[in-house]
């Protein structure tokens, strides 16, 4: 499954082929910004969803005469859903970056009601604006060669050390900050990186911080935490459980890793539409499908299932603290659940290289 992800690392790969992933990434990255980065990510969700349909019904109950198994599930879910058209580190990376730019380039256009720094309103479509899309142009193209570079050498003995898609949005989001002018990690409000309170009291963030804030946030909220409904620990523990069962179910009863996490994607249409407390849970089945993917070659089904729910606990877990340090004191989005992803990852990678599991997932 890792090569459906990753596909071909660079160094391997033809100059054509190179070139034509590249130009594509481009474009990719551009029809991120267009559309704006959470309905390219939503995109994400039904593609992988069509693909591993396809998977699943080849390995059930057909063969498609001239098509090798797999192959064309594999197109769909590793060309396009996870490769230069809706790949989260090119087409939603590219709409990360073109909020964080617009964020300082164009204050003006922040849509009413929207309450934290504009460079973190990844809901918001910018159209055709030419600057805009060379933006996301540019950080499509980062994403991927971010990726494919981590494809190349993030493996030891025959297994990649982390989901190197997931790493690639963070480290394009990390450079967007740098690039864009917003500071890092910004400076915390409340007692520590942690402290949510300031948030629940609303106190506003001053421009008396100096480099800390700069001028556009003078008035906001001093916290600002990633998911207003979906920040406390107990809360994302319950979310993490229950979607780590569901995705751990859809991997026992139809072999699918994916097909969960392309779910929850395809679920964020409707917090695109308005609706209110929709939880964020790509992060938790994925995880949450690892978890039986692990344990269900040694154990059985109920005690994969419940591995799941721990899995994707964990998962939830540190999609919150990752938000808490990197996403909701500075002023734009660096993505929580491609954070717990990737350090998720690592963890089962290691832990599968040491003999402690007996596999490492989908890596």
């Amino acid at each position: 499954m890792y090569d459906v992800i990753l596909q071909v690392p660079v160094i391997d790969m033809p100059w054509e082929d190179f070139a034509l992933l590249f130009i594509t990434a481009l474009a990719g990255g551009a029809f991120g910004a267009a559309i704006g980065a959470l309905p390219a990510f939503i995109f994400t969700g039904f593609v992988v969803f069509l693909g591993e349909g396809i998977a699943v019904l080849q390995r059930e109950i057909m063969d498609l005469p001239g098509v090798n198994q797999g192959e064309l599930a594999t197109g769909i879910t590793g060309v396009i859903g996870f490769g230069a058209i809706t790949g989260p580190h090119i087409a939603f990376a590219g709409g990360v970056a073109a909020s964080a730019y617009a964020g300082k380039k164009y204050p003006e256009m922040e849509p009413d009601g929207w309450d934290y720094h504009f460079g973190k309103n990844i809901l918001y479509a910018f159209g055709t604006k030419p600057d805009i899309l060379a933006v996301g142009a540019v950080f499509g193209a980062l994403g991927m060669l971010i990726n494919q570079f981590g494809a190349a050498v993030l493996v030891t003995d025959g297994t990649a050390i982390t989901d190197t898609i997931a790493l690639s949005v963070v480290a394009s989001a990390v450079v967007a900050r740098v690039v864009f002018g917003y500071p890092l990690i910004g400076k915390a409000a409340g007692s520590s990186l942690l402290d949510m309170t300031p948030f629940e009291r609303e106190e506003p963030r001053e421009a008396a911080d100096d480099a800390e804030v700069p001028e556009e946030h003078e008035g906001r909220l001093a916290t600002e935490p990633w998911l207003p409904h979906q920040y406390k620990w107990s809360g994302v523990t319950a979310i993490g459980l229950v979607g780590g069962i569901l995705g751990g179910y859809i991997y026992i009863k139809t072999g699918s890793i994916f097909m969960g996490y392309a779910i929850s994607a395809i679920s964020l249409l409707f917090l695109q539409l308005g609706v209110e407390k929709i939880p964020v849970t790509h992060h938790i089945t994925l995880i949450g499908a690892v978890g039986a993917v692990v344990f269900l070659p040694d154990f059985s089904p109920v005690v994969a299932l419940l591995a799941a729910g721990a899995f994707g606990a964990v998962s939830g877990l540190l999609g919150e603290v990752t938000q808490r340090v990197m996403y909701a004191h500075s002023g734009t989005h660096v993505d929580p659940p491609a954070m717990a992803i990737a350090i998720a990852m690592v963890a089962v990678a290691l832990l599968s290289i040491l003999g402690v599991l007996p596999n490492a997932g989908y890596l």
